[in-house]
């Protein structure tokens, strides 16, 4: 029996992760097994869910996380697809429980599906949140394929040089990613360097560049994290398709920007 019987609101939340994989995928930001997502989901945890054995041993998480003690986490399987976990999240994905050293969790269901091996910097992310009281529970990692494009220009790459020029492509991008995209320089994948980076740009951004590799997005669920990828996404189409027309695209004044920044109440 799967432990998302009988709890519908949890169920509620897996399907819209699987609904995001499915987004992923199509939209040919995961290939292979690429990308990420984590969602803490400790709020639907009930009575019977705390007490649910573990059907894995205790694995270190790698660092001490305080901020987590007894929280729950759903994530994407290491090794697994976006595609698959689409159609099955329960078998490419799995529910850990973070135990009280706060250092280790277990997997307590479906299937002993290993999360993936960037878990501490996804948790480290989870553990910032809780720690200012953010309010964000998803994190979202994967690689849009006209942003990585972006990323490989120099140019683009210093403090909110690519945030004004995708903001300024449709008014959209403004209003629904209003703190715009933080970089990170190339780190190796997975390392502890990248984790701390991300964390550092998070302070300032919902959605940070890894440089030549993806983005990562912090979210109040996870179609948060994945529309604010999604607009930033059109931008940088509407960029490419621009420059590939044989222009430099105009954009939006910095005037029509302030007028959009007044109209809406939005930062910056």
């Amino acid at each position: 029996m799967s432990i998302l019987t009988s709890r519908p609101a949890l169920e509620r939340e897996v399907m819209k992760i699987a609904e995001v994989a499915g987004y992923l995928w199509q939209n040919g930001w995961a290939e292979r097994n690429g990308g990420n997502i984590t969602v803490n989901i400790t709020e639907f945890a009930d009575d019977k869910m705390r007490q649910m054995p573990a059907i894995s041993d205790v694995r270190p998480i790698g660092i001490t996380l305080p901020e987590l003690k007894g929280c729950y986490f759903y994530c994407k399987g290491t090794g697994k697809r976006m595609r698959d976990l689409a159609r099955r999240p329960m078998e490419n994905g799995s529910i850990i429980r973070i135990l009280d050293d706060c250092a280790s969790y277990v997997i307590i269901a479906d299937q002993p599906v290993a999360p993936t091996s960037e878990l501490p910097s996804h948790l480290i992310v989870h553990a910032r949140q809780i720690a200012t009281g953010s309010g964000y529970k998803a994190t979202v990692h994967t690689h849009p394929i006209e942003l990585v494009a972006m990323s490989h220009n120099r140019a683009f790459l210093g403090k909110d040089v690519l945030t004004r020029i995708l903001w300024s492509m449709i008014p959209e991008t403004k209003a629904f990613c209003p703190l715009g995209l933080g970089i990170v320089p190339y780190q190796l994948p997975g390392s502890n360097d990248l984790a701390q980076a991300t964390l550092k740009e998070l302070e300032e951004y919902d959605v940070v560049m890894w440089e030549k590799h993806g983005v990562f997005a912090k979210g109040l669920d996870v179609m948060d994290a994945f529309d604010q990828i999604d607009v930033l996404s059109k931008s940088a189409k509407i960029y490419i398709s621009s420059r590939c027309m044989g222009f430099e695209p105009e954009g939006m004044s910095d005037e029509q920007m302030a007028e959009m920044t007044r109209a809406f109440h939005l930062p910056r």
